[in-house]
């Protein structure tokens, strides 16, 4: 009995998980699928499953010149969009790890007045929608001349990234016992020493955990792009909006420019998957 009932259990926790994955990767697979149809083909109705497959979006999106065939296309940059992305993402992830892992640390490790304040109040910064900030923050950058550059970009998607940061990475210097650093300053070690020698190689998957995670964040983000970014900085994911026009919708084109947008994402949880599910149930298990 307690067999079938297992077994029941297990077909029950079968079917929701496809019903769940199906979900999930209908939306992708419907998008896919709109990549390698021509025009004709993505607007009919109803929708064709059985069709001539085609890359020729692919090679408009790619190429960034106007289409010399049978399809109208428009001029896009977006080649150059996807290097604004890898160019702020990446500096911005790599600020947050120079600013957020010794914060982390000073906050698992350290009691000073007003800790958790500033822990919650830095927290919140993740949470506030990014609309509260997105005017002050223009009128700031266009001040200070930050606006539609690189830099800036960088520093307004610290929002995004470096609370997240703070608060993951805390949770990763909590669950290293404080008895293995006490150990290695009785054997001689700075606490600069204990930090960079011992804790660093210890939350090494922590880190790479947090740094794929805040790089998927900000590849995502679409305000602070759209708003703060000139043409030329402007990164890939406001650039999809450059396929719609009065005229048209160039529905196949944004699809294979989404799907490329997605690859970095992808790539990223397959490589270092490891990493990243070992980073996540680091510390999430507590004495």
């Amino acid at each position: 009995m307690g067999n079938e009932k297992l077994t029941l259990g297990k077909v029950l926790s079968a079917i929701g998980l496809v019903l769940i994955m199906s979900w999930t990767i209908f939306p992708l697979y419907w998008v896919f699928n709109m990549s390698i149809q021509t025009p004709i083909d993505v607007i009919s109705y109803p929708p064709k499953f059985y069709y001539d497959a085609t890359l020729e979006n692919y090679s408009v999106v790619l190429i960034g010149k106007a289409w010399l065939g049978k399809y109208e296309t428009v001029q896009t940059d977006f080649p150059r969009y996807y290097l604004n992305s890898l160019i702020v993402c990446s500096g911005a992830v790599a600020i947050s790890m120079l600013l957020g892992v010794p914060a982390a640390y000073s906050l698992a490790r350290f009691a000073f007045k007003g800790k958790e304040n500033f822990a919650f109040t830095l927290l919140s910064f993740r949470f506030a929608p990014g609309l509260i900030v997105i005017i002050p923050l223009f009128v700031i950058f266009r001040r200070l001349g930050l606006y539609g550059t690189y830099y800036g970009m960088m520093l307004a998607y610290q929002l995004i990234t470096l609370p997240f940061s703070v608060w993951l990475m805390r949770g990763f210097f909590e669950d290293i016992p404080i008895e293995l650093e006490h150990a290695a300053r009785i054997d001689g070690y700075s606490w600069w020493g204990v930090f960079r020698k011992v804790n660093l190689p210890l939350v090494a998957p922590g880190i790479a955990a947090t740094a794929i995670l805040s790089f998927i964040f900000a590849w995502n983000e679409f305000l602070f792009g759209y708003v703060l970014s000139s043409d030329i900085t402007r990164p890939v994911t406001p650039s999809l909006m450059g396929f719609i026009s009065y005229e048209q919708v160039l529905w196949g084109q944004m699809a294979a420019a989404a799907i490329i947008t997605l690859l970095p994402s992808v790539i990223l949880a397959i490589f270092i998957q490891k990493y990243l599910v070992r980073g996540l149930t680091f510390g999430a298990v507590k004495g």
